[in-house]
């Protein structure tokens, strides 16, 4: 018998455009796991926020956080596994912003605690940002001078948030920089874009990659909606893109489902699990 992980996306995808786990999508993954279903999530999102987010979810595996930087196992509360960038590609990255002269923030995991630091926030949108996870969510934020002071060997995540063609030039710049990778990609919630930056070894694909070597899963089933998703799909056997899901991402599935506003992902598993 196959040994079939699910996976799903967060925003967009698993969550209500809310967002949260809805009581119907709680209730029918909940029950799916008790019978053996082995299911977890891939997100952008960090500890702070994803683990509250899906509370209402008795997960399984070991989740993918900030596009592939950490594995992280809930039920035990540690990270198994974590890609950090190494110090001259961060001093690089911060160079990029600086010379386009864009902010962001940046996180360090130090002993286990993941911080973000800023050096100053500079519009309406970072500061949405900042608050939302400050208040909601209780991330804790760090600001000082300069970045560049404090990215050592612990920094592993860049991210800021804009319109397309402020960010843009930096990605641009990015994609030359050795031992980092990105994702940039539409907020469904704001209408801006997201700039992420991360170690190459990062990626969903990695982060599936390691729960199917070390979990001994035989199958990958993935739910996406968005272009980070891509990246899930290449690692998965059977690809599936929620009905909201990006043209390119509903290009490259297998199958396409309901939306993520009616339950879509909690719907397929319900009538396909098991059979």
């Amino acid at each position: 018998m196959k040994k079939t992980l699910y996976v799903s996306d967060l925003d967009g995808t698993l969550l209500s455009p809310a967002p949260e786990i809805t009581v119907h999508t709680a209730e029918v993954i909940n029950s799916l796991i008790a019978e053996g279903m082995n299911f977890t999530f891939a997100t952008a999102r960090s500890i702070y926020s994803a683990i509250p987010i899906t509370r209402r979810l008795d997960i399984s595996v070991p989740c993918i956080l900030m596009n592939g930087v950490s594995i992280y196992d809930i039920r035990n509360g540690r990270y198994l596994k974590t890609e950090f960038i190494p110090p001259e590609a961060s001093a690089q990255v911060l160079r990029a912003f600086e010379e386009h002269n864009v902010r962001c923030f940046m996180y360090k995991l130090e002993d286990e605690v993941l911080g973000c630091y800023f050096s100053e926030i500079t519009t309406k949108v970072m500061r949405s940002f900042a608050e939302s996870r400050r208040n909601d969510y209780k991330k804790p934020f760090t600001q000082c001078a300069r970045l560049a002071d404090i990215a050592d060997g612990d920094t592993v995540y860049f991210t800021t948030t804009g319109p397309h063609d402020v960010l843009y030039p930096i990605k641009c710049a990015i994609e030359g920089i050795k031992g980092v990778d990105h994702a940039f990609y539409l907020d469904i919630y704001n209408g801006e874009w997201y700039l992420e930056v991360f170690s190459e070894n990062a990626s969903k694909y990695n982060g599936i990659s390691f729960l199917r070597e070390h979990f001994g899963f035989d199958e990958v089933v993935a739910f996406g909606d968005n272009l980070n998703d891509l990246s899930m799909f290449r690692a998965a056997d059977v690809k599936i893109a929620v009905g909201n899901a990006k043209e390119e991402l509903k290009a490259a599935a297998d199958i396409v489902i309901g939306k993520n506003d009616s339950d879509g992902v909690a719907e397929w598993l319900s009538s396909a699990y098991n059979k």
